[in-house]
């Protein structure tokens, strides 16, 4: 199959195109940055060009900030849906977010619209929804450990490797239209305050673990874990540990 990844040099991206390629797929990588296809989802710009041929598209985008969301995730999969449909796209996959329905902050009501225009969109589609990745979460420790200050929220999470989600995403992309959503998870449900300290016991980075309060309707969520899932449709089998522990030996100075 010939399948564009839009998003494919996002850190989800890249796995996904790495996947389908080992499968035998044909991929095209679109993105801003892409030399071969580059398409801009805010103005629709090179979407035809690079859909043209194409039996499946999986929209792994992301916006670079809160004010580009909106455009890039709602209005811009109006443009890919849109492109797909010109082109004789017959599968759109979606990545989204477990739990985007019931977190309230508008970075998760934009995915869940954009959930809902994919599935108005005319396209047969699918929905794969994952956890947080361990990528984004060792991210975020990582920048706070060099002030040493590790605000910690009391928050239930299910970090998954994004090489783990992108095997479940490639799966989907090669098959028929679910029509419907998948979930893939983390092998754990765990509070935020054991990722700091497995990231601090393997990383060996000193800093000051400090409470975050999340208040109001935000807080409750969290606390209760609507970002996880008891049952995924995949579940991951890398612990955050681990990943982290693999990371540290594929480093030169192991730092």
């Amino acid at each position: 199959m010939r399948i564009a990844v839009a998003g494919g040099t996002g850190t989800l991206g890249r796995e996904v195109a790495g996947e389908l390629r080992s499968r035998g797929h044909q991929v095209r990588v679109l993105s801003r940055r892409s030399e071969e296809y580059p398409v801009d989802l805010t103005t629709g710009a090179g979407l035809a060009g690079a859909l043209d041929g194409c039996q499946a598209v999986v929209d792994a985008s992301n916006a670079s900030s809160a004010r580009r969301a909106r455009e890039t995730l709602v209005e811009g999969t109006r443009r890919l849906l849109a492109a797909g449909a010109e082109a004789g796209v017959g599968h759109h996959v979606c990545v989204s977010i477990v739990g985007c329905d019931r977190v309230p902050l508008g970075y998760y009501r934009i995915k869940t619209e954009q959930e809902r225009v994919v599935r108005e969109g005319g396209v047969p589609w699918s929905i794969v929804r994952a956890t947080q990745f361990h990528e984004l979460a060792a991210g975020v420790l990582d920048a706070a450990g060099r002030r040493r200050l590790l605000p910690v929220p009391r928050a239930l999470l299910q970090t998954v490797a994004a090489a783990e989600a992108a095997r479940a995403v490639a799966g989907v992309a090669e098959g028929t239209p679910l029509n419907g959503r998948t979930e893939v998870a983390g092998p754990q449900i765990t509070e935020a305050r054991e990722l700091a300290a497995a990231w601090q016991a393997v990383t060996g980075r000193r800093a000051l673990r400090v409470p975050l309060p999340l208040p109001g309707a935000l807080g409750r969520v969290l606390r209760a874990g609507g970002l996880t899932t008891d049952r995924p449709d995949v579940r991951g089998e890398q612990t955050f540990r681990e990943w982290l522990a693999a990371r540290q030996r594929a480093r030169p100075d192991g730092h």
